[in-house]
């Protein structure tokens, strides 16, 4: 978590720039992006493997296979679809502020960060250019942030009314 996800693909690509792909840009992404979902899934796991209901199964018999998916799997999935749905909108940005820096997608690829790099040079004549993938991205961004929290609000089970 030392190396921020958009620094790191910033030098990797920069790196590898001989041919670029969509591909390489979602791996180097998911190579530097894997980091949080992944704390995130330890702690839920670690949180859910300690709570009464696995250690009553444990004692009754159960064995770890058993608690694994009967009990701590179930209980620690909803923060980690939570994270990930959440993480989307990072994803996003990072990649269309790499395209938008030239070093992400190709130029022959459609993206809005190619899109808005594209409209600065004709922004003085037509400033709607860059308008409308501007627009776009926010509105994109803020669903998947949206989304994440109605996620998290109806998986969580601390929110939920008798």
């Amino acid at each position: 978590m030392a190396i921020p996800m958009l620094l790191g693909a910033i030098v990797v690509l920069q790196m590898f720039r001989t041919v670029t792909s969509i591909w390489k840009v979602v791996l180097v992404l998911a190579l530097f992006g894997w980091v949080s979902t992944a704390r995130i899934a330890r702690g839920a796991v670690l949180s859910s493997k300690n709570l009464e209901f696995n250690t009553a199964s444990t004692a009754l018999g159960s064995t770890p296979t058993r608690n694994l998916f009967r009990h701590i799997l179930p209980n620690s999935v909803s923060p980690i679809i939570v994270i990930a749905t959440t993480s989307l909108g990072s994803y996003i940005v990072s990649e269309a502020t790499l395209s938008f820096l030239g070093i992400g997608l190709p130029t022959t690829t459609v993206s809005w960060g190619g899109d808005i790099s594209k409209a600065q040079s004709i922004l003085r004549t037509d400033p709607m250019v860059l308008f409308y993938p501007s627009v776009a991205l926010a509105i994109t961004v803020l669903a998947f942030i949206m989304m994440g929290d109605a996620v998290k609000d109806a998986l969580d089970p601390k929110s939920r009314t008798a």
